[in-house]
């Protein structure tokens, strides 16, 4: 006889919800590390490019130049140029994105109204660009991985996106081709190609820290010894597979295809061990962005 799903209501015993603290938890993580991306931006314009005269894409590439011409503190036009912008995000990207932006970018003018008066590392152009793009790259790259952003123009690049065929990269190029062309104008040319030095390594920079060192990658891998690759592959990488029924487009057999998910600095070994069991099998490597769920936490090998 079966029970009633009032009665499995009622014999589901009660667990305690701890939702609150985990929001609060993740708030609070949230703001800590975009509070650190935000200085970060903050110690790489004004210990580094500033004072050597480069600048960055987008409207802080704009308030640096603005700045030099007309005196006015990096700070106030950090965040005097962003404010239009913010004010269309959050009409049409949301309240939380706008928010998130707004205090990053307060703290971004904060920093560089405290660190003016710092002396600079370093006067030497291309140390300059080197550290100075790292520190911005990571710092933008934290604001971002939580949620906000530190240049007005993403915003604007975000909604011409929706409309005209280009992607939200493409338009932030384009925006910055101008404006890395104006400093040329501004600095000299050499100072201008010193910063586009800098805006490079900060725009795989940004890459690395949305994506980590430890990038994932989904691999398939299509061989008659499946099984034995499966087996090698969960006792010495200690990685979970999964195997997944297909069909032969041509020949129609039926196959076995592995499924799993590593990372980068394993990627090397995992082929090692396919060639290992048979050098004719399929392997098809792609990259993830992301991974959640499952059972991805690698195991303990010996």
């Amino acid at each position: 006889m079966g029970t009633s799903p009032q009665a499995l209501v009622k014999e589901e015993p009660n667990k305690p919800r701890k939702t609150g603290t985990i929001k609060t938890a993740k708030l609070a993580q949230r703001v800590v590390m975009m509070l650190i991306g935000a200085s970060m931006m903050a110690v790489a314009l004004e210990i580094f490019l500033v004072p050597n005269q480069m600048v960055d894409g987008g409207i802080t590439g704009i308030s640096i130049m603005l700045s030099h011409i007309f005196h006015i503190p990096l700070g106030i036009l950090l965040t005097l140029l962003n404010l239009p912008f913010l004010i269309v995000g959050y009409k049409q990207i949301g309240k939380t994105f706008a928010l998130s932006t707004l205090f990053a970018v307060v703290v971004m003018s904060i920093g560089t109204q405290m660190l003016h008066p710092v002396q600079p590392i370093t006067v030497e152009p291309l140390l300059a660009a080197v550290f100075g793009g790292v520190i911005l790259g990571v710092g933008v790259g934290l604001v971002v991985r939580y949620g906000g952003s530190l240049d007005g123009t993403e915003i604007v690049a975000i909604l011409i996106a929706k409309r005209l065929p280009f992607s939200v990269g493409e338009v932030v190029m384009f925006f910055n081709l101008f404006i890395l062309t104006g400093a040329g104008f501004v600095f000299g040319w050499n100072n201008a190609m010193f910063s586009l030095i800098a805006y490079y390594i900060a725009f795989k920079m940004i890459d690395v820290t949305l994506e980590g060192l430890d990038q994932s990658k989904s691999v398939w891998i299509i061989s008659d010894k499946y099984r034995d690759i499966g087996e090698a592959l969960t006792e010495r990488l200690g990685r979970g597979v999964t195997y997944l029924e297909g069909e032969g487009g041509f020949s129609g057999d039926n196959k076995k295809v592995i499924f799993v998910v590593i990372t980068r600095l394993e990627e090397a070994k995992m082929k090692a061990i396919v060639e290992d069991w048979d050098s004719d099998a399929f392997v098809a490597v792609g990259n993830i962005h992301d991974v959640k769920g499952g059972r991805f936490k690698k195991k303990s090998i010996h």
